[in-house]
Formats: structure tokens, sequence, C-alpha cells
């Protein structure tokens, strides 16, 4: 939440490339830079890794990265479900001029929380692949990896696609209420 306010307005708070590749799949987001904000989110997570190991050391009960609880399919479908709910709330307040855009942080910070208290027990609850890779590469530690890589961009694919089905429109909410067919609609409610 705190990083959506502190580098929304500067790059979109695009911290994770499971996001960024589904934006981009929806036309919400230029191909051409992908590989540049996916570079940076690895580099970022790598650095905070590299931080993280000096400070705490490298022991294997001090690894911060995520590796399944339970089976890696487990992991997989819960990686799939939580991101696929974070970014379908993403979508809706990021992307859509009818949400309050100044409570994105908050929404999208209540959703990270939601899924990491239901999923962190089984997959860690990553929703990140960049938040994964950068642990494994610092700590040489690759189990379930690819987890962590198809679940969480799926999830993000999907929950855009299923955002942009469920937007009947990009007009903002006064304008809609200004069509008649919109007040039909809602008397017939």
């Amino acid at each position: 939440m705190v990083m959506v306010y502190s580098v929304g307005h500067i790059s979109g708070a695009h911290l994770n490339p499971a996001v960024t590749l589904a934006f981009a799949t929806c036309g919400r987001f230029p191909w051409r830079q992908v590989p540049a904000y996916a570079a940076a989110q690895v580099t970022g997570s790598t650095a905070a890794s590299l931080t993280l190991r000096l400070l705490f050391g490298s022991e294997p009960e001090h690894f911060f990265g995520t590796v399944p609880s339970g089976s890696d399919v487990q992991s997989l479908v819960l990686e799939f479900i939580i991101t696929f709910y974070l970014m379908f709330v993403i979508s809706g307040v990021a992307t859509d001029n009818r949400a309050i855009g100044e409570l994105a942080g908050l929404a999208v910070g209540a959703t990270v929380l939601l899924n990491v208290l239901f999923a962190g027990p089984i997959s860690g609850a990553s929703m990140n692949p960049a938040r994964t890779i950068g642990p494994a590469m610092v700590a040489g530690r690759y189990t379930g990896i690819w987890v962590y890589i198809v679940g969480p961009i799926t999830g993000a694919v999907a929950g855009a696609w299923a955002y942009n089905l469920i937007r009947f429109t990009n007009k903002p909410l006064r304008e809609i209420t200004r069509t008649g067919s919109f007040l039909r609609s809602a008397r017939m409610t």
C-alpha cells in the first residue's frame, strides 16, 4: 500500500512483472516497455534480497523467498487464485475512471493482506514472480520456482481480462448516468 502511494504517480506502481504483463495483454501498457519494467522489477527484488542476506546471513533458516509448503499443484492453484483477485482489484481501481483513485493503494494493500492470510501458509502468497526470483537467485534455492512464475502470470492475465469483460464501458460514471438506457435499466432493477 505504501509503495502504491509512494511511486504510483511515477511508474504506475509497477512492482510486479505479472501485473505489467497482464496490463500489456489488455492494451493498457505498451509491450515495448515490458522487458525494461520486468528487468527493473527483478533487479529490485534481487537487490532487496542481497540486502537481507547481508543483514541476516545465508543460513537456510533465513531464506526470505517463497517455496511451496504443500504440493506444487496446491501452491500453483493458490497462486493463480490470489493473483487473479489481486489483478482484478488492481484493474478496477487503477484502470477504471469510475473508481475512487485515491483509495487504490488501500484496496490493493488490503487485497495483498487478505491473500497472504489465506494462502501464505500453503504457497507463501508470492503473487509476484520477481518477489520469488530475486531471493531464489541470491540463495541459489529454486525449489518450485516454476509455480511462482506460471501461477501469478496466468492468474494476473485472467484477472485483467475478467475485469475487462465486466467493464462495459470506458466512459466516466457521470456520462453513463446521463443516458436514458442507464436510467431505464436502473429503474428495472
